[in-house]
């Protein structure tokens, strides 16, 4: 990148605006074309965070949300807690959300937050996420770090169209 190395940093309740713009910029820019234009378009920045304000001050601490600085600037977040099968935690650790600044793709602040995540779930026996079934670019990038499809499927709404996401997988290196 440059000279400044990325930072990974525990979330503060200051950094929730700029944390929802990731988080809407993201979805807007990697689900254009997966979901419908209308609903990304609709997303809210403010909406979302106030969202984030409100799970920050109100949360029980099973979540953890951290940030990837770049010379002062947030450019990253992810969140990652227990792995939850309906209403219940397993053992298991789960990516909720990674998020990187649609101009800051491929520069390795994912690969960074990711890494970050890794080391915090080690404990556990494994890290799931959920990724968008045709989002090919991120599941490149969750394969590239040792993630696979374990064969399950899910669908969500979204705007009136079902979403299909799939679920990956990795071992713990412990």
């Amino acid at each position: 990148m440059d000279e400044h190395p990325i930072r990974i940093r525990p979330m503060t309740l200051a950094d929730c605006d700029r944390v929802a713009e990731l988080r809407v910029r993201g979805w807007q820019h990697a689900y254009r074309g997966l979901m419908p234009g209308p609903y990304l378009d609709a997303l809210s920045v403010p909406a979302d965070a106030a969202r984030r304000r409100d799970r920050f001050l109100t949360g029980d601490g099973s979540v953890t949300n951290l940030v990837a600085e770049h010379a002062g600037e947030v450019v990253g977040w992810a969140a990652h807690g227990p792995y939850r099968e309906g209403e219940r935690h397993t053992a298991d650790a789960e990516l909720y959300a990674i998020y990187v600044a649609p101009a800051r793709l491929g520069t390795g602040i994912g690969r960074t937050l990711l890494a970050a995540t890794l080391d915090h779930c080690s404990d556990h026996p494994r890290l799931l996420l959920w990724v968008l079934r045709e989002n090919t670019r991120a599941r490149r990038f969750y394969e590239r770090a040792g993630f696979r499809a374990d064969g399950t499927e899910e669908t969500f709404e979204a705007g009136g169209a079902q979403v299909p996401e799939v679920r990956y997988v990795r071992e713990s290196r412990a």
